[in-house]
């Protein structure tokens, strides 16, 4: 059957969401383009994307409500139903489930109480809802969990038990790079655009850890070469550098970037 029209907000509420839309729509020379931030807006207010909301968005922005559903229903960021204060996510892509991902949402899962059966995996109290996340570009701290999009690296299904509880406790929480936990409603409020308030919370926003950057630091000289270990003898053994450089250690002339020797084959096969 088709659904009638989504209510509309109270009118206090929806007086309210509309200054703050108007404030992100007017950051953006078409209208059209603030549908992303709005739609966090209004996530902000109920704590998932709801059909009044998406009415909302597309009164605001002239568009039909079957275009900003198009939207809201494509990006896995917006709730379409109720879900918890803290957003748990395990990743469970290849590397962290190889490091130990795949144990970690199971024992979540049970310690939680949930089940995962394709329905939403809320705790009864309203607090954590469970979810697998896809690969958040943090592998060289695998396993990773995060909570409201924040990092929590190197975990294991006992400091992730422990993070649950602490959090279902209303205890404070720190992430391992990134500003303290919010809630659910408050993130979504920041990712629509409007600044993080909170004291400190600006200040104590991190970036790359140390993993991530000795690559960098190996390749400016500024840590000893690695030693390997022979696949047969186990001794280690110094790495020596190749005798033919790669492309990456321009400027070499080459048959891409010589043009005295241009790219193409110069011999017969087998020759």
């Amino acid at each position: 059957m088709p659904q009638l029209p989504a209510p509309d907000y109270p009118a206090d509420v929806r007086a309210r969401l509309e200054v703050d839309a108007k404030d992100v729509i007017a950051r953006y020379p078409d209208s059209r383009s603030a549908l992303l931030p709005l739609l966090h807006l209004v996530q902000s207010e109920e704590g998932h994307v709801t059909r009044t909301g998406m009415r909302f968005c597309a009164e605001m922005l002239g568009l039909t409500t079957a275009e900003v559903t198009a939207v809201a229903t494509f990006y896995t960021m917006y709730r379409r139903k109720p879900s918890g204060d803290y957003q748990v996510g395990v990743c469970t892509n290849t590397l962290c489930a190889v490091m130990g991902g795949d144990a970690i949402f199971d024992e979540l899962k049970e310690h939680l109480g949930v089940a995962d059966d394709g329905a939403d995996m809320t705790t009864a109290d309203g607090k954590i809802t469970l979810e697998h996340i896809e690969c958040n570009a943090a592998c060289d701290f695998a396993p990773l969990v995060m909570v409201n999009w924040e990092f929590f690296d190197n975990q294991t299904p006992q400091s992730a038990k422990q993070l649950v509880d602490d959090l279902r406790a209303g205890a404070p929480v720190q992430p391992t790079r990134g500003a303290p936990i919010c809630t659910f409603k408050e993130t979504a409020r920041i990712l629509a655009g409007f600044p993080d308030e909170r004291p400190g919370a600006v200040e104590a926003t991190g970036g790359a850890g140390p993993a991530s950057l000795i690559g960098l630091r190996l390749a400016k000289g500024e840590l000893p070469q690695p030693r390997v270990v022979h696949p047969r003898t186990g001794g280690p053994q110094d790495q020596t550098p190749p005798e033919h450089l790669s492309s990456h250690d321009a400027p070499q002339q080459t048959s891409a970037s010589d043009p005295a020797h241009p790219a193409g084959p110069t011999a017969e096969e087998g020759e």
